[in-house]
């Protein structure tokens, strides 16, 4: 065996037996840096991740609409890698006159939609998903409907300070869509 072939072996084995917490690399391929100057933590989430200080953001998305739909719903996952509890307070989009953080919920099979007027919280080291039938983000005032292939820039603000405008790419509705389920209809409080 050549000398090269060794060291590249060696090399190999030295990257694939190293801590994951040696490696800061999202599936982005941006460094990030846990709470600890010296922790670094490794994304598993998608290549849609997008870093914003300790919280990663993916399954982004928002859903088609009708034509003179005035509202849309708009979808993320967060993840936070912090120990301490971070909440999204605000959001914005050049798409709509306003964006509100909101939950839905049925009641006497009415599904009623209400502003969280306090953000959303993100405990440490979890998970929360905004989808559909649930907490959304929720696009009031559309400028133009939402189209298949559309890509809706977003501002979201956490209480931490930190700010970043990302995209939501614009999906098909899906046959269990079409009664409100993203966040475009329903009634609110």
């Amino acid at each position: 065996m050549s000398r090269s072939v060794i060291a590249a072996a060696a090399a190999a084995l030295i990257v694939f037996t190293a801590p994951t917490s040696a490696f800061a690399w999202c599936s982005t391929g941006t460094a990030y840096t846990g709470a600890n100057a010296t922790e670094e933590v490794v994304s598993t989430h998608g290549s849609d991740t997008v870093s914003i200080g300790q919280l990663h953001v993916f399954n982004r998305r928002a859903l088609e609409t009708p034509p003179n739909a005035r509202n849309a719903g708009g979808f993320i996952s967060l993840y936070n890698y912090a120990s301490e509890e971070n909440r999204l307070v605000a959001a914005s989009s050049p798409w709509a006159e306003r964006v509100e953080l909101h939950t839905m919920t049925m009641e006497n099979d009415v599904m009623r939609m209400r502003e969280l007027e306090d953000g959303i919280a993100i405990p440490g080291e979890t998970q929360v998903d905004l989808e559909p039938g649930g907490l959304h983000l929720m696009f009031m005032g559309l400028s133009a409907p939402f189209t298949e292939g559309d890509e809706v820039p977003v501002t979201l603000v956490f209480e931490s300070g930190d700010e970043r405008e990302i995209i939501l790419p614009v999906r098909a509705r899906t046959m269990d869509m079409q009664h409100g389920d993203d966040g475009s209809h329903g009634s609110h409080n």
